[in-house]
């Protein structure tokens, strides 16, 4: 075990902690935050925060609104500093930072207003040097930062240091990097909208604070969390210089831990607790190292590649070999929901009942078809009772023109309808008049969110009889907790819960599909797949709960990897054909949807390309060519916690 601890701390150049999932996290930082400033009110001194910004920090900022009002935690004797700001930009404006701190902390508690301290996106630029200069003597003046909060953006950045920023770097004037302003698209809707500079502390402002806690959470941090705690320092990655920092902490959850050589390939860095599922790990990844199919792998290539352990354990590449393809020819079926008369002790669904009821949950209006179209066409086909139960309305990713289009339509068709003329034509003069002077990032009228929402509906249904399910069991559940009307959610509450638990108590479903896709730029998958979970743990004393096996797909952005697939099912070209017909039927979403995420490509093709990667790792290691695969997992109630 020491020896196991000496070569983790050779790898990991910074300490890092890793959560079950980002809820944990927050509050364990949380906790030592309110901790410090306790001490600091004992001793009759102020504590200086350096606060971030960002969809990260949000479960930190409630966690510590909740410690404030619940257990009395004052903050009169706190000082903070925020990171950053965007430049230009009004402090009242929706999308600025400043509104963003208020709305998520400072708006809750007892901050003295005096003592927030925020980069403004309004000083006129012949005085930007000047405004830097006095920002980091404000912080000098107030005692130093004592504990500093980051995030980190897929670049690697901290603050608003972008890769190329120098390491003696002080607050300034930056210009953002195009990756940084695409994954700010989701608050300001078009690219355009995105400013190009910003107001940051520096990589130098950053090392001044006492102690630093760097969040990250969800998948799609995994591997720039990896360069900057495994690899050379570089400016490259701007987060990298904190291994120079003695006083900082990576927290992870499990998903943004997923890249670190510790968990990818634990083998390479120390013993390992040989389980069944590391042993197909490790046998994929030496396959795929290798270039070899999994029953051509030799002795040697296991003694070469560090895996000497298992030929000990196990005899002989053979035995090692043998295993594993069984293993992933038993997660390929052709009936994902059983095949009758079939025996089923190889397969990775029941056979019985022959004829199942099936819930489909989509947390979008496509992900159902986008994620598991070919696999949702099939369990029709078979003959299961298929329902499809869309959990948001999907309402704000749909553009103003095509609102601005089904309105026109509205009054337009009117004459031909037996209703009050002037009313429609108020609903009408109403949302075109906000739609014209409507801001970038501004909220939609309640009425306009209506509109989009039933745009989104109409393609849904559309999408869903394609693959043929039947109208009474489309079901659109509108999840209160997305209506915010902005790309910001509300958290999980009672009443999603109850709508999840009442459609389930309705169905009783032998099968649930759910999106186990957690990175989703926006969080929605995360808490849909929450409300489930948690509806289905206080349906557990019901009986049909303890036949009821969830299976998790993974939407647009991401695949299960290989040794994590539990249910692989083959499409033929035909098949694929079909799923992207229904995809078509989202034509809100066609071309370019408002939030595209970091991927330029539509979601047809992201799917298609996908679910055919799929099917070409499974044919490298050995296994039949198919014209693409969908994936899942079963998720496992007695093993993994909500």
């Amino acid at each position: 075990m020491e020896a196991l601890k000496y070569q983790l701390r050779s790898i990991e150049k910074i300490p890092v902690r890793i959560w079950e999932n980002s809820k944990e996290a927050s509050k364990h930082v949380a906790r030592s935050i309110a901790l410090a400033v306790r001490q600091k009110q004992q001793e009759g001194e102020l504590i200086v925060l350096g606060l971030a910004t960002g969809s990260t920090p949000i479960s930190l900022y409630r966690e510590l609104v909740r410690i404030h009002k619940e257990e009395h935690l004052s903050f009169s004797n706190v000082v903070t500093f925020n990171l950053d700001e965007y430049y230009p930009m009004q402090r009242e404006d929706a999308r600025s930072y400043v509104r963003f701190m208020h709305d998520q902390l400072f708006n809750h508690i007892d901050i003295d207003p005096k003592n927030i301290n925020i980069p403004d996106g309004t000083v006129p630029m012949d005085d930007i040097e000047g405004y830097c200069t006095d920002y980091e003597e404000r912080i000098e003046a107030a005692g130093g930062i004592d504990i500093q909060v980051l995030g980190i953006g897929r670049t690697g950045h901290i603050g608003f240091n972008e890769p190329g920023s120098f390491e003696g770097s002080l607050t300034r004037l930056v210009k953002l990097d195009n990756i940084t302003r695409r994954d700010a698209i989701k608050d300001f809707f078009e690219f355009d909208k995105v400013p190009y500079r910003a107001i940051t502390m520096g990589i130098a402002s950053i090392f001044k604070a006492k102690s630093i806690y760097l969040l990250a959470f969800g998948m799609h941090k995994a591997e720039v969390v990896r360069k900057a705690v495994e690899d050379v320092i570089t400016p490259a990655c701007p987060a990298s210089y904190l291994q120079k920092h003695p006083h900082v902490r990576f927290i992870l959850d499990q998903p943004a831990a997923e890249a670190l050589t510790k968990i990818r390939t634990p083998w390479q860095v120390g013993l390992c607790n040989w389980t069944d599922d590391l042993i197909c790990r490790a046998t994929i990844w030496l396959a795929q190292t290798t270039g070899k199919p999994i029953l051509k792998l030799t002795d040697e290539d296991y003694n070469e590649h560090g895996l000497s352990d298992l030929i000990v354990e196990n005899d002989s590449a053979y035995n090692i070999n043998i295993k594993i393809f069984n293993r992933l020819q038993h997660t390929i079926t052709g009936w994902p929901g059983g095949k009758p008369n079939a025996d089923d002790s190889q397969r990775p669904e029941r056979a019985l009942p022959a004829k199942k009821r099936v819930i489909l949950f989509s947390p979008h209006p496509d992900d159902d078809v986008i994620s598991m179209g070919g696999t949702f066409i099939r369990l029709v086909e078979q003959g299961h009772e298929v329902h499809v139960a869309y959990q948001t309305s999907g309402n704000i990713a749909v553009h103003d023109h095509d609102a601005l289009r089904f309105v026109e339509f509205m009054k337009e068709f009117q004459p031909t309808l037996d209703v009050d003329e002037e009313q429609v034509t108020a609903f009408y003069n109403k949302i075109t008049k906000h739609l014209r002077k409507k801001q970038a990032g501004e909220k939609d009228l309640v009425e306009t969110r209506k509109i989009k929402g039933l745009v989104r509906r109409g393609e849904a249904r559309s999408g869903a009889r394609v693959c043929g399910v039947k109208d009474e069991n489309i079901h659109f559940l509108d999840l209160p907790f997305y209506e915010t009307g902005t790309s910001s959610k509300g958290s999980l509450g009672d009443k999603d819960i109850e709508i999840i638990m009442e459609l389930l108590e309705k169905v009783k479903p032998h099968q649930v599909y759910a999106a186990g896709d957690l990175a989703d730029p926006h969080g929605t998958h995360k808490v849909c797949l929450d409300a489930i979970l948690v509806g289905m743990e206080k349906l557990k004393s019901q009986s049909w709960v303890k036949d009821c096996w969830l299976w998790l797909y993974r939407g647009a952005w991401h695949e299960w990897k290989i040794d994590q697939i539990e249910m692989a099912v083959p499409l033929s070209p035909t098949e694929l054909a079909n799923k992207r017909k229904a995809i078509f039927m989202h034509q809100s979403q066609k071309d370019r949807p408002p939030f595209p995420g970091n991927d330029e490509r539509e979601f047809w093709e992201r799917a298609e390309d996908r679910n055919k990667a799929t099917a070409v790792a499974y044919h490298l290691l050995g296994l039949a060519n198919y014209e693409a695969m969908e994936a899942f997992v079963r998720w496992k109630f007695d093993k993994m916690s909500i």
